[in-house]
């Protein structure tokens, strides 16, 4: 079950890339639900289960807590390491370095294997965690495609490297997916890693969806859609419960 489930982020991964070679106006509108969605999942449902998981505390915090501020600090660390790595190989737009948009990518490509392997974790915790984080992990696997053919791209690679990139980024879900499978993660080990999961999520979606939907379109409409994604996950959670 959680392979059929990772098949719906390989698509749209794919749907996000195929929008990314067209540049719709109304794409801040989506990335906004994605924002949505995303801080529903973290803050109605993946800390609540962590904290219920994890159990013990350290030094006064509980470890899901401790946990989800290091993933959170570990997604600021990768993405600063990659803006240093850009700005050493390239200072203006016409001395890009195809390199750095291909590291980029595969750090893309790694993130959402790990998507992967939260929808698989969320399966051995029960049905109502599986559906909302594969609800928001679905959701920011379009601003993932996206993200991974226009960073790939916008570094002077071809369209085909591009394409591999982008498809190599689609079935890391579905690959992370099938690898829990072969695996079951002690109750204390799943809250722990959740939290981190929930900290990676936090600052993907408050430093890269968020900025990038309300950026060149600070519309209430944005806010909207923003507001629904997490009201959603509350209906999700209500329905699962």
């Amino acid at each position: 079950m959680p392979v059929v489930v990772a098949l719906g982020a390989f698509l749209m991964t794919l749907f996000g890339g195929w929008v990314a070679g067209r540049v719709v106006d109304r794409r801040h509108l989506v990335l906004g639900l994605a924002g949505g969605l995303m801080l529903g999942v973290i803050g109605l449902d993946l800390l609540p289960e962590a904290l219920e998981a994890a159990g013990e505390e350290v030094f006064g915090v509980p470890a899901a807590l401790l946990l989800f501020v290091a993933g959170f600090l570990a997604a600021h660390a990768v993405e600063r390491m990659l803006a240093l790595r850009r700005a050493a190989h390239g200072a203006s737009p016409d001395e890009r370095t195809p390199q750095v948009g291909l590291t980029a990518a595969a750090a893309m490509i790694g993130h959402s294997a790990m998507d992967g392997i939260a929808i698989g974790l969320a399966f051995q915790v029960g049905g109502g965690m599986a559906v909302a984080v594969a609800v928001a992990v679905i959701a920011h696997d379009f601003a993932d495609g996206f993200n991974t053919y226009t960073i790939t791209s916008l570094y002077g690679n071809t369209r085909r490297r591009a394409l591999l990139m982008l498809g190599a980024a689609a079935l890391a879900p579905v690959a992370g997916a099938a690898s829990t499978l072969l695996f079951t993660l002690p109750e204390q080990l799943l809250g722990i890693y959740l939290g981190f999961f929930a900290g990676v999520l936090l600052y993907l979606a408050t430093s890269d969806i968020l900025p990038e939907a309300h950026h060149e379109h600070p519309a209430r409409s944005t806010l909207l859609c923003t507001l629904l994604g997490a009201a959603f996950i509350w209906l999700v959670i209500g329905v699962a419960e």
